[in-house]
């Protein structure tokens, strides 16, 4: 056999040493063997701690209502895969909670974009977006490393970044997902409460008015409307029910609207006119928002006419002088 050496890696019938010998596919292989006894070990009921699930199923496995610990944990969604993988990915998950912390704002943000405040799933989604990031950087790793060889410093530093640019792209992710979700509630939020306000000045209660307005209309506030009456059925009264609505949120015009609607229940103020102005007051905002979105992009706008049309049209002013002048010469 011929060795030749191109940027550093051994090369031998065309190929890097490394592939064409065959010790290596044995040893992936084996590799490969190794991991799956490991993890049948790991799965062995003697290894495995049982859970709060399965120490409560015995006793609630005949109730009428399904528990809701157990309804919790239960997630018949997920792929065949991940629902195998679900314990791992639990295990996992609590370790990047304890990397990162943040519970509370993963929990407030999870609230926010309408989910439940489920930290352990959102982990568990953050680990199987990282493992996704991971596998990517290591193909391009591979790629690179067969390519050029050299050190595996830089191959390993590229799955590492890989990895958590996954975690933080489903943390930005959810992040995103909260603030459409709120701004989607911030354009039905005029409709929703001249629809209140209608419904009260005919007469209607407080309660009633809401029912009829989530009866009528869909959309991201509608179903947290909804959520507001089901508290306020299950036994909350109105204003800790509307409360929990501006808890849930984090805009500013929601909770100025609760408060309005709370302070006009418990006093008697006319409700219908404290609906108006809300609906009044969050126009006005969109409308100043909207100016000075415009105001940014005007001078957005001015980057290509400074930089592109004006050049241009200082070039066709001068090309016809400049032209003529070398003519005369």
């Amino acid at each position: 056999m011929t060795y030749l050496f191109a940027g550093g890696a051994p090369i031998r019938d065309g190929l890097p040493a490394f592939v064409a010998d065959w010790s290596w596919l044995g040893a992936g292989l084996g590799a490969m063997l190794a991991a799956g006894a490991l993890l049948f070990f790991v799965g062995l009921p003697g290894n495995r701690r049982p859970g709060l699930e399965d120490r409560l199923a015995p006793y609630l496995r005949d109730t009428a209502r399904p528990s809701r610990l157990l309804a919790a944990r239960a997630d018949n969604s997920l792929p065949g895969l991940l629902l195998i993988l679900r314990p791992a990915l639990d295990d996992l998950g609590r370790g990047v909670e304890r990397l990162l912390g943040g519970a509370a704002s993963v929990r407030r943000r999870m609230q926010r974009a309408g989910h439940s405040p489920d930290v352990e799933s959102f982990r568990a989604e953050q680990v199987v977006w990282g493992v996704v990031g991971g596998l990517g950087g290591l193909v391009v790793a591979t790629l690179m490393w067969l390519r050029d060889g050299g050190s595996v410093i830089v191959p390993v530093l590229i799955v590492f970044f890989s990895v958590a640019i996954g975690i933080v792209a489903r943390d930005q992710m959810l992040t995103m997902s909260a603030n459409k979700r709120e701004r989607q509630m911030l354009a039905e939020f005029p409709t929703v409460a001249e629809l209140l306000a209608l419904a009260v000045g005919a007469g209607e209660g407080a309660t009633g008015a809401l029912e009829r307005v989530c009866r009528l209309s869909h959309g991201q506030l509608a179903a947290e409307l909804r959520q507001c009456l089901a508290d306020a059925r299950a036994g909350a009264n109105l204003p800790v029910a509307l409360q929990g609505l501006a808890d849930r949120t984090g805009l500013a015009s929601l909770a100025r609207f609760v408060d309005g609607i709370v302070i006009a229940v418990e006093r008697g103020t006319p409700l219908a006119d404290v609906l108006r102005a809300q609906a009044q007051d969050v126009r006005e905002a969109g409308r100043r928002a909207v100016m000075e979105q415009g105001g940014k992009k005007e001078i957005a706008m001015m980057i290509p006419v400074v930089f592109v049309v004006l050049p241009v049209t200082v070039l066709f002013a001068i090309y016809p002088g400049v032209a003529f002048l070398k003519l005369s010469i």
